[in-house]
């Protein structure tokens, strides 16, 4: 009787420990399938994500950010939009050869123009960068890049150059929320030299 009674007793533990098993199984597989998910939802946003808070706290992150962003009302742009802010924009590249300061002010401005008219509420800088991680998280790291040397134009602590990147940032933004590639300019590194050029032939 008393042997009977163990090995129920031994069947029961190693059904349970074969049901403990496959439980932990399913779970880090339906882990690693949602995990799969966000990577080639978000791209290299996703990394820097989990590096910043960690896999498990940033899954939630990303997945919070997935649901609010589902909730806004975005649209595309008509093509009459597309038209004027794609002008907007080359008028900015022309303002960046007179004067390079006024030309990413007017980059960043025209940036947050093309946000709102999308449907993004456009509040605090790394808000914006969360809801537009979401639908471009393969460039969002462009947003963050002009906005650091914009923030260095602010307070005159950019070069010409590092200006130069900062439209390039926000150019790549642009496109892509236009839903367009404009028109290619004359680079504007050799732009630049014709018209530092100008200026000594004048002087």
């Amino acid at each position: 009787m008393g042997n009977s009674v163990m090995y129920w007793v031994y069947a029961a533990l190693a059904v349970l420990g074969v049901a403990m098993i496959l439980a932990v199984a399913l779970r880090r597989s339906r882990m690693r399938r949602r995990n799969e998910r966000l990577k080639q939802k978000f791209g290299p946003e996703y990394d820097v994500v989990i590096e910043q808070h960690g896999a498990l706290r940033g899954v939630g992150i990303l997945e919070a950010r997935a649901r609010r962003v589902q909730d806004l009302p975005l649209r595309s742009l008509t093509p009459a939009e597309c038209g004027s802010f794609a002008q907007a924009w080359q008028r900015a590249q022309v303002q960046f050869i007179d004067s390079p300061n006024d030309g990413v002010n007017s980059a960043h401005e025209l940036v947050q123009r093309v946000m709102r008219a999308r449907g993004y509420p456009v509040e605090a800088f790394e808000q914006d960068v969360a809801d537009l991680s979401v639908d471009y998280g393969d460039i969002v790291q462009h947003y963050r890049a002009a906005h650091a040397l914009h923030q260095a134009n602010r307070a005159a602590r950019a070069n010409t150059e590092e200006l130069r990147q900062a439209l390039v940032h926000y150019r790549t933004l642009f496109e892509e929320l236009l839903g367009v590639e404009l028109e290619q300019p004359p680079p504007l590194s050799r732009r630049l030299i014709e018209h530092e050029s100008r200026e000594q032939r004048a002087v």
